[in-house]
Formats: C-alpha cells, sequence, structure tokens
C-alpha cells in the first residue's frame, strides 16, 4: 500500500537529507518535479554572480583573470565535478554545450577508431535518443566516411553493434521514458566486440553513482543545467579517458585549447589531457553559477553522497508509480518508465491515451510543475535534494483530480508554446 499523507510527512522529518532543501530558493505553492530539464535556483548563486559582477568584473577588470583565476574555471570545475560522475583529479572539463562537446569526442572517437580500423564505418545509437545527439552523429558519421545506424525504441542497442561498428552512441537515461542503462556491463560488451563507448550523462550527473574510470568507458559528456542545478544554459562538461591517448585532434583547437594560449603562435600545439578539448574563451559568469550548483550535490557528502542520494530517488519514484497506478484502470493512464528501479533514472513517465501535454498544462496551473514530451509523455523529475514525500503525495493527488474531473480538456490546455 502507497503511504497516506501524514506518512508522508512524517518520513520528510525522518529524511536525513531535509535540511538540503534549504540550498534552494523554491517559490510557495509550488511542486517542482522538473529538475530533470532545468534545476532549481541555488541561494547561494544569485550573490555569487552579484559578487563576481561588481568586485572581480567591476573593480578588477582584465585583471580578475589572473586575480580570481578565471583562466582556470575550465578544469577547476572539472575537478570540482569529477567525484559526481566517478572520474578523477586533471581528467574532467567543463566547456561550451552538450552538443558541441559531443561534436569534439564523437569525432575523435570516430577518426581515431577508422584510422586503425577502416573497416568500422558505422556509429551505433538508439532511435530514441535525444535528437540534438542523433544530429550531431549523422553529422559527424558523414563528415568521416560513416554512418549512423539506429536501433528500433525499445531494442538492445548491443544487437546492432557488428564488426563494421566503430563507436556505440548512448545516452545513459532515456530522456523520454527514464530507461537506466547498466554502464559497466555495455561498456564492456562494447569493449569485447572492439567498440568505443560515449556516454551522454545529462539525465544521470548529479543523481545517479557514475562510475566512469571504474567501467573502464572510453567518452562521456553531459549538461550543467539540470541535475547538477547550474542555471539555464549552463556550460556542459568533457571526460576522456586518459588511458586511451588519442593521436586525433579534437576537431575544434581553439585558442584555449592550446598549450599557452597567450604565447599567441601561429601554429597549434595541443594542451596536455583533457585541457586540449578546450575551444573558446570560458564563460565566466554562468560557470560561477554552475560551480554553485555542483555545489548543492556535493552537499550531499556528508550524508553519504550520491548512494544516499540515490535511495531516496528510487523510494520516491516508488511511491509516486504506486499512487499513480490505479489511475491506468480508471484513465489509461500508464507507466512508461521501468517498474525495476534498478533499470530507471530519478523520474517517471506517464503515458496519456489522449492528450498528456494538456494533462502537464492542467497540472502546472495547479502548481505542481512536469513537462510533456511527444508524442504522449507526461514527465516528472525526482531530484532527492529538495524533493519532499508530501511533494510526491500531493503531486498525485493533484493529477488524479485533474482526471477525474476532466480539467485537462479546457482549451487553453491544448494550446503548445515554444517550450513544453
Amino acid at each position: 500500500m502507497a503511504l497516506t499523507r501524514e506518512e508522508c510527512e512524517q518520513r520528510d522529518r525522518d529524511d536525513p537529507l531535509a535540511a538540503l532543501r534549504e540550498q534552494f530558493l523554491l517559490p510557495d505553492g509550488v511542486i517542482y518535479l522538473d529538475g530533470n530539464s532545468l534545476g532549481p535556483l541555488p541561494r547561494a548563486t544569485g550573490p555569487a554572480i552579484e559578487q563576481l559582477i561588481a568586485e572581480q568584473w567591476g573593480t578588477d577588470l582584465i585583471r580578475a583573470w589572473n586575480r580570481h583565476d578565471w583562466v582556470n574555471l575550465p578544469t577547476r570545475l572539472g575537478d570540482l565535478l569529477a567525484p559526481l560522475i566517478g572520474a578523477g583529479p586533471g581528467e574532467v572539463l567543463v566547456a561550451d554545450s552538450t552538443s558541441v562537446n559531443l561534436y569534439k569526442v564523437l569525432t575523435v572517437a570516430l577518426r581515431s577508431t577508422r584510422a586503425q580500423h577502416p573497416e568500422r564505418n558505422v556509429v551505433v545509437s538508439e532511435r530514441g535518443n535525444f535528437p540534438s545527439d542523433l544530429y550531431i552523429a549523422d553529422s559527424v558519421a558523414s563528415a568521416c566516411g560513416a554512418t549512423l545506424r539506429l536501433t528500433g525504441l525499445g531494442e538492445d542497442p548491443l544487437a546492432a553493434v557488428d564488426r563494421q561498428t566503430a563507436v556505440l552512441l548512448l545516452t545513459q537515461v532515456d530522456y523520454r521514458t527514464g530507461r537506466l542503462h547498466d554502464m559497466s556491463v555495455v561498456t564492456a560488451a562494447a569493449h569485447a566486440s572492439g567498440v568505443v563507448v560515449v556516454w551522454d550523462l545529462a539525465h544521470t550527473a548529479g543523481v545517479v553513482p557514475i562510475h566512469l574510470v571504474e567501467s573502464d568507458a572510453d567518452f562521456a559528456i553531459g549538461c550543467g543545467y539540470k541535475f547538477l542545478n547550474g542555471g539555464p544554459g549552463a556550460p556542459a562538461f568533457l571526460w576522456a579517458n586518459p588511458h586511451r591517448p588519442q593521436s586525433v585532434l579534437q576537431p575544434i583547437p581553439g585558442w584555449f585549447g592550446h598549450a599557452v594560449p597567450f604565447e599567441f603562435a601561429v601554429d597549434y600545439r595541443p594542451a596536455a589531457g583533457v585541457a586540449a578539448y578546450q575551444s573558446g574563451t570560458p564563460a565566466v559568469l554562468s560557470m560561477v553559477a554552475l560551480e554553485h550548483g555542483i555545489g548543492t550535490v556535493l552537499a550531499a557528502e556528508r550524508f553519504g553522497g550520491l548512494e544516499t542520494l540515490r535511495a531516496k530517488s528510487i523510494a520516491l519514484t516508488e511511491l509516486f508509480i504506486e499512487l499513480v497506478a490505479p489511475l491506468g484502470a480508471s484513465h489509461g493512464v500508464h507507466v512508461a518508465s521501468p517498474l525495476d528501479s534498478r533499470q530507471r533514472g530519478s523520474q517517471v513517465s506517464l503515458t496519456h491515451p489522449e492528450d498528456a501535454h494538456a494533462v502537464v498544462q492542467a497540472l502546472i496551473d495547479r502548481g505542481v510543475i512536469g513537462d510533456f514530451r511527444t508524442p504522449d509523455i507526461a514527465r516528472f523529475g525526482f531530484a532527492p535534494l529538495y524533493t519532499r514525500y508530501v511533494d510526491v503525495h500531493d503531486a498525485a493527488t493533484h493529477l488524479a483530480d485533474v482526471l477525474h474531473s476532466e480539467a485537462w480538456r479546457a482549451p487553453d490546455y491544448a494550446v503548445r508554446s515554444a517550450v513544453t
């Protein structure tokens, strides 16, 4: 039996992570279940940006690059983030966007593999992968004389790997359904077939324990604005296995990736290690915001870190699934996410037989913020840093009422904005 509201309140009182919610500015009357798209604002971020603007930029001007170590933000933030993704010091770079970083590492992965094995001319990914990843993959494959092969929805991507495959590109958690790939198992199987694996960690970084080094992964990228709470358009991150030195240069060799940028040499000489994946000037304002976002996740270390966050995430999603399960028989709403928590990220996706978008809009009007993904997915993210058990209970109650009352049928809810 699912917990009652009173039992949820008691569980919140007993929750060792409860104090971490105070790190965020969360509006009254809102149940925020969309941190898998955009994390909320950390309390520390605003004052830090104000101080950066008024004192560092405003007073120190260009001297701030040295005085406040702006120049090393990409690698300094990379070291801050590294423990959250199972990487070591000096192995992670924070820069650019997820798409740009994917372009970089996928190009290196494909070119270096093809240089040794010209017959391997296929990049494999899932048809349900995030579209931007597929656009980049198709472009890179075409530019390198290869092709992109997509598996069908729900099919095992490893089944599409063969002797022609050079690279397997996967997002660890499916953005629509929340299905979670086992990184160690998939990477080992791909390596057994001579295939390099590129992981997109957009929906796992900061909420699911990740073990890049332990899994012997090859490359990984991810964004900073979801569970890392770095703010809208926050910089992304990049990791390349340091034990697999690449003879191929990354394809956007900008001046900050040079061994000595302010040498202003005409000839390009790459920096050592992951720093060579830098291109242009670091985006200082957004990097400082991300620094404080990462700090909200690191604050969980005193309570057991990501393992504790993951345990609460599972408990929250299990509770939501239990509460909404009866709606399947009465309203045709079904859980699209895996029921086995070992195969599910920190989200629960529901399908609605008529108009999931309208259902989401009706919930947003009631202060329950999730989001919609085509064609029929209502998506709810459960960030254990700030989501309470009582939030889950109340969200499910609002959902049941929206369905029972058919409030979602109001014409205004059928209108789609640019962002859904």
